[in-house]
């Protein structure tokens, strides 16, 4: 018989250019944040080995790796414009090439993306001197010095990434230099670089024509191209299609790396380019598929494919030929080993909350990934085993009775409510964090999987604890919603009632948010939904503060949407009745003024008040000798990376 592994297409193996690629998933390039001072050190190195060993073809290393030296955002780039990167290349590339994994950069000039007041502090260039929102630089239009010099520095920098052992090289398109001279929007130039597309296209040609003599045909070359930008006027499917056409005929590239849409400002780098939340899974295959009709390179596409399903699909019916599974890598680097293992179901799943893009690369449920130096993605058996006994299932308790487990102890896990998973359980009731369920549903899996005797419905006592004659104990009990501080918190709903659908919204809803997290968004959207008129109130600025900028951006959009009113900078002062209706008064936080709305319902959102009694009993308990641990947020308000990774490095060591 034919084992299930052996038919499987991701697992086939692919030859791109002259370079024998062992399977079909990738991990493109991102700015992990990982470097030292532009360089690929030890952190940055570890990083991706960890997912070559992991299993994967190929991993991308150098997001915006920068040509130029006025290619700089601020930071966070590798720095392809000295040789002083080879040495670190040379040490990285062995280290992935150890365990049978290729690996290529991505090199670019950042163009009017750069930021002028960092590095030396060059002005910003582009093809015309048109401005990025999200940049937010000035550029100065491009003369012909200018071309010739960073074309020169293409060239340069995939030089540096032959001469460091790697694989190959892609450019990047989309909103960096070589998209902006294609794009309509981004250049109006009248003159050889300007105007019709074959101008346009003339300045990327150019730079992969100078690659190509610089490195030879031994060498992979690709260009990661924006198919689409998905707007009026900017450049469309067919334009794609063509500039395609031009760079296979003159034979300039070994594959194509497919992406969508622009990047010019947050919302549409998180709606057309970078999908999250609000956005469904691989939203971009279908135009992928156009594409791939028309072209006849080798195919990359990392939009949003986020499990194994997806990927498999798109490598079956030929849409891609090597599929990026990039956020999908943060959240389990050994991904692929699962599938020649025959455990796909244990794969830990991508949620696509965009943690890793808010805490750079930081897996909002790994905390191993980008701390690979610090902190182990396997666990170790504990040298003697004992009984341990965790007290709540929420995401901490559940981390740590997962640890635990895989420790080798014997564990049980106490809840008091009838479900596991706590905060998260209410989270994912908000559709548009309806994913966040897997970070509870895989933990649940796992302890079914490791023989974890769970117990819920179960409100334990310092007796109960001892009842069990633990080695160790894990205090995750987690807390309650804290309306403590406000005067009138009698008169007011909280989220988690809300989110529940225990407390039904009413005609006109006020919502004060004092997190900036997503809790106090979700329940405007859930009302708002059902026919309220909403009005959200915040402490801060703007709304979802504290969120990665794709969920914040895609609130606010909803928000506008919808016609959701949005007050900032407002501090919850007290609530009072007023007849039938409530009346909340705020101050405000930079003029000190008070100001007062008139609603029918306040929901307030602010965080949570630690339940440590049962901590407290036990530590001054003269009964129990064992370890303690206080884990979540039953020690202080957090999020949920916080919480699991506090988990997770307590229950190593336990």
């Amino acid at each position: 018989m034919t084992s299930p592994v052996s038919n499987d297409p991701l697992l086939t193996s692919f030859k791109l250019g002259k370079l024998n690629l062992r399977n079909r998933i990738v991990s493109t390039s991102h700015a992990s944040m990982n470097d030292s001072g532009g360089m690929p050190a030890d952190r940055y190195q570890a990083y991706h080995e960890e997912k070559a060993r992991g299993g994967l073809a190929m991993t991308m290393i150098g997001g915006s790796a920068m040509v130029s030296r006025d290619s700089s955002w601020g930071g966070g780039q590798l720095d392809f414009s000295t040789d002083r990167v080879i040495p670190y290349l040379q040490e990285l590339s062995e280290r992935v090439h150890s365990h049978g994994a290729a690996v290529m950069t991505q090199i670019s000039h950042l163009g009017r993306r750069a930021n002028a007041f960092h590095g030396d502090w060059s002005p910003v260039i582009a093809p015309s001197p048109i401005r990025e929102v999200r940049s937010r630089g000035f550029p100065r239009e491009m003369d012909r010095c200018d071309i010739d010099r960073v074309i020169a520095d293409y060239a340069s920098a995939a030089k540096r990434a032959q001469d460091g052992g790697l694989d190959g090289v892609e450019t990047l398109c989309g909103g960096h230099l070589i998209g902006q001279f294609m794009s309509p929007l981004a250049n109006h130039r009248t003159d050889a670089f300007g105007g019709s597309l074959e101008n346009r296209a003339r300045f990327g040609l150019m730079v992969h024509e100078a690659i190509r003599k610089t490195v030879g045909d031994g060498f992979a070359v690709g260009i990661r191209l924006v198919i689409d930008e998905g707007t009026p006027d900017g450049l469309s499917a067919d334009d794609g299609i063509a500039l395609a056409q031009m760079f296979q005929r003159e034979g300039l590239v070994d594959f194509f790396d497919a992406i969508y849409g622009r990047m010019d400002s947050d919302l549409l780098l998180s709606e057309d380019n970078m999908p999250g939340m609000f956005q469904p899974d691989a939203p971009y295959l279908a135009s992928v598929a156009r594409f791939r009709k028309e072209v006849r390179l080798p195919l990359i596409h990392a939009g949003g494919i986020r499990d194994t399903a997806t990927a498999r699909h798109a490598v079956r019916e030929g849409i891609v030929d090597l599929v990026g599974m990039t956020r999908a890598h943060l959240t389990d680097p050994h991904l692929v080993q699962h599938l020649l293992d025959g455990t796909e179901e244990r794969i830990r799943p991508c949620v696509g909350s965009s943690y890793c893009l808010y805490k750079k690369a930081t897996c909002i449920h790994n905390a191993a990934t980008g701390n690979e130096l610090t902190i182990p993605h396997s666990v170790t058996p504990a040298d003697t085993p004992g009984r341990v006994v965790v007290v709540g299932g929420g995401i901490a308790g559940l981390e740590a009775a997962r640890v635990a487990a895989l420790r080798g102890h014997d564990v049980v896990l106490l809840e008091a409510a009838s479900q596991l998973g706590g905060q998260l359980r209410l989270a994912a009731r908000a559709p548009e964090r309806a994913n966040m369920i897997g970070i509870v549903d895989w933990r649940i899996a796992e302890l079914a999987r490791l023989g974890v005797e769970t117990r819920t419905n179960c409100y334990v006592e310092l007796k109960d604890i001892l009842a069990e004659n633990p080695d160790t104990v894990f205090v995750a009990t987690g807390g309650l919603p804290d309306l403590d501080q406000i005067d009138g918190a009698e008169l007011c709903q909280n989220t988690w009632d809300f989110l529940s659908g225990a407390v039904p919204p009413a005609a006109d809803v006020l919502i004060h948010d004092g997190t900036g997290r997503a809790p106090a968004p979700s329940c405007a959207l859930l009302a708002r939904k059902s026919g309220s008129t909403v009005t959200f109130a915040t402490s801060d600025g703007v709304v979802g503060q504290e969120m990665p900028y794709q969920d914040g951006t895609g609130f606010r959009k909803r928000f506008a949407e919808q016609g959701i009113s949005i007050q900032g900078d407002l501090d919850l002062l007290r609530v009072e009745k007023s007849g039938a209706r409530l009346v909340a008064t705020f101050t405000h936080t930079f003029s000190g003024h008070t100001h007062s709305i008139e609603t029918d319902q306040i929901v307030v959102e602010r965080g949570t008040k630690a339940l440590n009694t049962l901590y407290l009993d036990l530590k001054a308990s003269t009964d129990f000798s064992g370890a303690l641990y206080f884990i979540g947020d039953a020690v202080a308000s957090r999020d949920v990376h916080a919480s699991i990774r506090e988990a997770y490095v307590t229950a190593l060591s336990a």
